[in-house]
C-alpha cells in the first residue's frame, strides 16, 4: 500500500474526560488502580493456565489465555497515556501515534472477534459433543484458531488504514475524546467522508451485529440441546455459558455503539471509550476467574505448590 500523506498538521490535541483539576486527580487514581488491576488480572489467568497442567490441556483455557493477552495489549495502548495526560495541561498526540493506535486497536478488536467466536465454538463441542471434545478442538485447531484470529484482525484494520492514511487533514485537530477513536479522526478530515463513514459502518458496526447475533443464537442452540437432553442438566450449563454470554455482551455492546448508534454524543463517545479500553478488559479476569471453580482450584494448586513448598538441600 502506497502511503500518501497529504496531512498538514502533525498531531492531535485530545481534550480528555475533564478540565477540572480536582476530577482529573480522582481520574488519575482510578485508571491508575484499573490499569494494575487489569495487568495482574489477566497476567495471572496466562501464569495458572500456563503453570497448571490440568488448565494447559484444556482447549477453554488455552483460548481464555490469549483473550487475556490481547486485554494487556489493547488496555496498554490506550490507558497509560490516559494516566499521563492527567497532568498534562495540553493533551496531544502525534499524527503517526494517533493511526498506530487506530491501527492497534483494531487488529485487537477484530482478533478478539474472532477468538470469541472460536471460543463459543468450543463450548458447544464441549456441552453437545462431549465424546468427540478432545479430537475436534486439537492442538493443531487451537493453534490454528489463534493464528486465524490474528490474521482477520490484520486483514480487517488494513481496510480501515488503507483510506485513513491518504486522507488529508489540514485542520481543525482537536478531538473530544481520552484517545484515537476511527469515526472522530474521520470527522477530522478535509474532504467528503460520507462514503468512508458508510464503509466503517458496514465494516464495523454491521459485521459485528452479525457475529453478535450468531454467537447469540449458538448459545441458545447449546442450551435448547441441552435442556432436551436433560432439563436437570440446564441450571449447569447456563452458569458455565453466563460468563461467556456476559464477556460477549459488553464487548459487542461497546462496538455496536460505537459503530452503528445514530446518535452522535461526546459524553456518550468518551464513555464507550473508557468501557471498550478499561471496562472490559477488567472485567474479563474477573467474570472468568473468580466466578470459575476450575480456574479458582488452579491458583490454590500453584499457591500450595510454589509457595508452601520446602526447598530441597
Amino acid at each position: 500500500m502506497e502511503m500518501k500523506n497529504n496531512t498538514m498538521i502533525n498531531e492531535f490535541i485530545l481534550l480528555g474526560l475533564t478540565n477540572t483539576w480536582e476530577l482529573e486527580i480522582l481520574f488519575f487514581v482510578i485508571f491508575l488502580l484499573a490499569y494494575v488491576s487489569i495487568l495482574a488480572g489477566n497476567c495471572l489467568i496466562i501464569l495458572v493456565v500456563i503453570f497448571d497442567s490440568r488448565l494447559k490441556s484444556t482447549p477453554m483455557y488455552f483460548l481464555l489465555a490469549n483473550l487475556s493477552f490481547l486485554d494487556i495489549i489493547l488496555s496498554t495502548l490506550t490507558l497509560p497515556k490516559m494516566v499521563i495526560d492527567f497532568f498534562r495541561e495540553r493533551k496531544t498526540i502525534s499524527f503517526w501515534g494517533c493511526m498506530t493506535q487506530i491501527f492497534l486497536a483494531h487488529l485487537l478488536g477484530g482478533s478478539e472477534v474472532i477468538l470469541l467466536i472460536v471460543m463459543a465454538f468450543d463450548r458447544y463441542v464441549a456441552i453437545c459433543k462431549p465424546l468427540h471434545y478432545t479430537t475436534i478442538m486439537n492442538h493443531r485447531i487451537l493453534v490454528g484458531s489463534v493464528l486465524l484470529s490474528w490474521m482477520v484482525g490484520f486483514v480487517h484494520t488494513m481496510s480501515q488504514m488503507a483510506f485513513m492514511v491518504n486522507l488529508p487533514f489540514c485542520g481543525p485537530n482537536v478531538i473530544d475524546d481520552v484517545y484515537c477513536d476511527l469515526p472522530l479522526v474521520l470527522k477530522l478530515a478535509c474532504t467528503d467522508i460520507y462514503v468512508l463513514e458508510l464503509l466503517i459502518v458496514a465494516f464495523s458496526g454491521i459485521l459485528s451485529l452479525i457475529f453478535f447475533i450468531l454467537l447469540l443464537v449458538s448459545y441458545i442452540v447449546i442450551l435448547v440441546t441441552v435442556w432436551h437432553r436433560s432439563s436437570s442438566g440446564l441450571s449447569k450449563v447456563l452458569s458455565t455459558l453466563s460468563a461467556h454470554i456476559t464477556v460477549v455482551t459488553l464487548f459487542f455492546g461497546s462496538l455496536l455503539l460505537i459503530y452503528t448508534w445514530p446518535v452522535s454524543s461526546y459524553s456518550l463517545d468518551k464513555f464507550l471509550s473508557v468501557f471498550y479500553s478499561v471496562i472490559t478488559p477488567l472485567l474479563n479476569p474477573i467474570i472468568y476467574s473468580l466466578r470459575n471453580k476450575e480456574m479458582k482450584a488452579a491458583m490454590i494448586r500453584l499457591k500450595n505448590q510454589y509457595m508452601y513448598s520446602k526447598p530441597n538441600f
